[in-house]
């Protein structure tokens, strides 16, 4: 499994935004997707998007949908989340992943990054 590096993660007031960014060890080949989830502590994985590189197509949680926004990012091999409007309730750690079925299902991702703090403070 490679490892992903994902960084941007802090505390934020609600209705504040953050970036969050996910690097790849390497080429992040057309055929693949690069996702986010995110945790809180004692609940399972939750899937917030994710996005099939070589055609752009993209794929948001209900909760999320409108608010935040997964791309390419400015380096190749970087995939970003913009999260806007930020509320409580996004408090969790988030991970980005890579794979390559479009899915909201964690075990569909090989690759995992090892989790950024997102705090918003009411």
């Amino acid at each position: 499994q490679a490892q992903l590096v994902g960084s941007g993660g802090g505390l934020v007031q609600a209705g504040g935004s953050l970036r969050l960014s996910c690097s790849a060890p390497g080429r992040i080949y057309s055929s693949a997707v690069m996702a986010w989830f995110r945790q809180v502590q004692g609940k399972e994985r939750e899937f917030v998007a994710a996005f099939r590189w070589g055609v752009g197509r993209t794929l948001y949680a209900d909760s999320v949908k409108g608010r935040f926004t997964i791309s390419r990012g400015d380096a190749a091999n970087t995939a970003n989340l913009q999260m806007n409007d930020l509320k409580p309730e996004d408090t969790a750690v988030y991970y980005c992943a890579r794979g390559v079925d479009l899915s909201s299902t964690p075990s569909q991702y090989r690759d995992w990054g090892q989790g950024t703090q997102v705090t918003v403070s009411s």
